[in-house]
């Protein structure tokens, strides 16, 4: 069995047990983006929709379309894969104005649609496969369309995003039956913006939603992207003198290598203690940087899935403006040991609660943005973070019980 057609039985399974018990969603006062009510925007992020044909993704109960089309004037059409989901939208909204249910897949049904205003998936488009999906989606909107996107982040047992563009196992839970097998696409930010931007669309914001109830590490992500026009346009540069800049800055990186003996350090000619790093490299990516100087340094491989880019830390050295990048290595290839010609070397692996004195000053600003509660001292640096990271939880994840509002979860 593919995994589409898994999670289309597990929907159907999920339907049919709604039906038994009678139980509908309440059509919503404001459009919720998470499992949460009041957490996260409204439908506003959608822009002015009155008179605009809407497409709901992956409809379930139908209660976000019925919204729309009350409180917004849109024009829904709202599809769902699932007969017995279908089947509970029709029961109870079949004759709400402006509102169209369609029963089908929505590539196929996109085949032969007239291009969409607007689309959005709450907590469904996870469920199929976005090189399928993705390339329908551009080809079912007009030029400039919103395309926003509810997906799960961190599930109920902390696990995050893979950082690979391939299903993995979750479970639908359910308040009095059994959880329901399924296999998703919870995907890392930044696999979700290079598919959308592969598949013509321009990423314009990603937020990450935690649940109110610190206990629960449940994180879900909000992606707004809008579809490219069919008309590639190209703007021209121009440099604008024919001298080279003025050199005042100096751009680096620095790898957290974790194992279960701790974090990797070396020790430099100089004295200090520091993590693997060093300058990038004209034309280099920050992730090839971080890959070819833990080669270097240290003999470890690993490639750029295992690289997650934390954030961006400036201070400055006299004159000079220094921009550091700290990344996080998860998986990596060898053993350290000191290489050739290298000024770093002696790598010994430090617990985090027995970490040594005379850290490199940029080493020491990497691991106290990373993990601001370790003691370390430092001169300041002004930290931007590229993605807030879950916090990690030692107590056991709360499970809540199952309604329509109960992600997926494994």
């Amino acid at each position: 069995m593919s995994v589409e057609d898994l999670n289309a039985d597990a929907w159907t399974i999920y339907g049919q047990r709604q039906l038994n018990r009678q139980y509908m969603p309440p059509v919503p006062q404001q459009l919720n983006w998470t499992f949460w009510d009041g957490i996260g925007p409204g439908a506003e992020i959608l822009g002015d929709i009155t008179g605009q044909r809407v497409l709901d993704i992956g409809s379930g109960a139908g209660h976000h379309a019925v919204h729309l089309a009350r409180a917004h004037g849109a024009h829904m059409t709202a599809i769902e894969l699932s007969p017995t989901q279908h089947q509970r939208a029709l029961g109870t909204h079949a004759h709400v104005p402006r509102v169209r249910f369609e029963h089908g897949d929505v590539v196929d049904y996109l085949r032969t649609a007239t291009p969409f205003d607007a689309a959005y998936a709450i907590g469904t488009l996870a469920f199929t496969d976005p090189h399928r999906t993705l390339p329908a989606l551009r080809n079912g909107l007009r030029s400039g369309a919103p395309l926003v996107l509810s997906l799960l982040h961190t599930d109920l047992h902390g696990r995050g995003p893979s950082t690979a563009v391939e299903p993995r196992e979750q479970l639908i839970q359910l308040r009095d039956d059994p959880p329901l097998p399924t296999r998703m696409w919870v995907l890392a930010p930044r696999l979700w913006e290079d598919l959308l931007t592969e598949h013509g669309f321009r990423v314009e914001a990603i937020d990450l939603f935690h649940h109110p109830d610190e206990n629960v590490p449940v994180v879900q992500q909000l992606i707004r992207a809008r579809r490219l026009s069919d008309r590639p346009v190209r703007i021209s540069s121009r440099p604008r003198t024919t001298r080279p800049p003025v050199q005042h800055a100096a751009v680096g990186v620095g790898a957290i290598v974790l194992s279960d003996r701790g974090v990797l350090l070396g020790r430099h000619r100089h004295g200090t203690l520091e993590l693997p790093g060093g300058t990038v490299e004209a034309g280099e990516s920050l992730e090839a940087t971080v890959i070819r100087e833990l080669a270097e340094e240290t003999g470890l491989t690993a490639r750029p899935d295992d690289v997650t880019l934390l954030g961006t830390l400036v201070d400055h050295v006299e004159n000079v403006v220094r921009v550091t990048v700290g990344a996080l290595v998860s998986t990596w290839q060898g053993r350290p040991a000191t290489q050739p010609d290298e000024s770093v070397g002696d790598w010994a692996w430090y617990p985090l609660d027995q970490l040594p004195d005379g850290l490199f000053v940029c080493s020491a600003q990497i691991l106290a943005a990373w993990r601001p509660d370790l003691p370390i001292d430092h001169t300041p640096a002004h930290f931007t973070p590229y993605a807030r990271r879950p916090t990690p939880r030692t107590t056991a994840p709360t499970t809540p019980t199952a309604t329509d509002d109960i992600p997926p979860t494994s």
